[in-house]
Formats: C-alpha cells, structure tokens, sequence
C-alpha cells in the first residue's frame, strides 16, 4: 500500500534530533511521496535541503496568510523565482485566508490574489489554507475565475462543511483532510469526507500539528500518521484502506505532477 502525505512541515525544529528515525517510520507505514508546505519564502532554502535530502520529498513556496503583513513589493517576484529555481517546486503555497487569528482581510487578499496569479503563470496548483473564511474565499476565487480563468490547487486541512465543500469543488478543487477528521466531534468534516468524489479527495497530516486519533496526546505529529487519518476516511466513505490508499495516491499524483514510481 501507497501513500501520499499531502501537506507537511518538517523544517520545524521539533523534528531535528530524529528526523531520519522518522523517515524509517512514514516509509515503513507506506508513505512513498511528501508535499512540504511553505510559510514564507525565508524558509525556501531549508526546505530545499530537506528535498535533497530524501527523495521523496517535494515541496511548495509561498506565504502564509497569517505572516500577510509581511507582504512587500517585490514579493511577488520573489515567490515566482523561487518557484522556477527547482525542479522539486510542485505548488504555490500555502496562502489563503484566515479570518480566525488575524483581521486583516484586505492585505490577506491581496497576497492571496498574487499568489493565485503565480500558480496560473506557472501552471502550478496553489495549496489554500482556509479558517474561518469560507464565504470571502468562495467569493474571491469566482471573481478571478471571472477576470483570470480558473486555478487548480486544493483546499487543505478543511473542516467546512458539506455545503462549502460543495463550493470549491464546484470550481474544481481538491480538498485534502487531516488528523482533525479522527476526532470525535468532527461531524461536519465528517460528513464532508463522506460526501467527497473519489477522484478528488487527499489525505494530509499538516505535522508536526494535529497529531490525529489514536496518537492525539502526542506533541507532534509525524507523517507516518496519514495512514490513520486514511483509515478514518476509509471508513467514513464505508470502502477498504487500500481502496481509499489507491485513490488518494493517485490524485495526490496528478495534482502535484509527482512521480508514482
């Protein structure tokens, strides 16, 4: 069995003093293809030498909605020579909008919006990060739509519910669950991991956050985990492991363009 942690943070230095021991243990719970999210470009060089350092790993640039106040110009640019400097630079991101922690919609918007632009020009998917924000992220996607054409990318870590689900689909998306679907309360997610079309639902750990279910007492999550967060969404969706490994792998490929051999 294959899989795919779709969205990962391993530059942390939580993972340091054992990062090999943990490589050993995604390998050996199947996870054959990594996507290192980026926070801001400063870390650009980090991740890079994660890449090299384990085939496996590809990754992503870009800024996070919470660090938007660091936007400048030049930025923009920034980001696009990045992406263009490395071959293992599959996505823009992660960006979005996060309406929970930071009220700063404006300036979130308009990083957001250069960052759709680059994933377009580059023909690469963009990695949107969405809290609390569902109804402006729906809004702001249709309007590029309307004046751009369309992006591709995925909705990561999501918890909306069915019904925005439903909107970002609409426009093409892939939505990506992480350890929060395991956890008891999660009914909405749940149901919107249930709802899901086969060929465009991921699977993801966002670690070292959200450790999920059974290992949620722990202080980090590693990648190894997405095979629990697979076996919770396997048997929301009522279908097997494998069938849910097969399906999740291969959509995680097309999107990212990874190799799936």
């Amino acid at each position: 069995m294959q899989l795919v942690d779709s969205h990962v943070h391993l530059n942390f230095a939580v993972f340091e003093p054992d990062l090999e021991a943990i490589a050993q243990r995604w390998r050996e719970a199947g996870v054959f293809r990594l996507v290192h999210s980026c926070v801001e470009p400063s870390e650009f060089p980090a991740i890079q030498a994660l890449a090299q350092r384990f085939p496996e790993l590809y990754f992503a640039v870009g800024l996070h909605p919470l660090d938007a106040t660091q936007w400048q110009p030049g930025a923009e640019a920034e980001i696009d020579r990045l992406a263009q400097s490395d071959p293992k630079v599959v996505a823009i991101g992660e960006t979005g909008l996060d309406f929970f922690k930071a009220d700063n919609q404006v300036q979130q918007e308009q990083a957001f919006w250069a960052h759709l632009q680059i994933a377009q020009r580059l023909n690469l998917p963009v990695i949107i990060h969405c809290r609390d924000a569902a109804v402006a992220m729906s809004e702001l996607l249709h309007r590029f739509w309307q004046t751009h054409g369309p992006v591709r990318g995925v909705m990561h870590c999501w918890a909306g519910s069915p019904a925005e689900t439903e909107w970002f689909l609409d426009l093409g998306f892939y939505v990506s669950f992480s350890g929060i679907v395991t956890f008891k309360n999660a009914s909405q997610i749940h149901a919107s991991a249930a709802m899901m079309p086969s060929d465009r639902l991921l699977i993801e750990t966002d670690c070292p956050f959200l450790a999920p279910v059974p290992k949620r007492g722990e202080k980090r999550n590693e990648p190894a985990y997405v095979r629990y967060v697979a076996a919770k969404v396997a048997q929301l969706r009522q279908t097997s492991l494998d069938s849910l490994a097969r399906e999740t792998t291969a959509n995680a490929c097309q999107l990212f363009s990874l190799p799936t051999s």
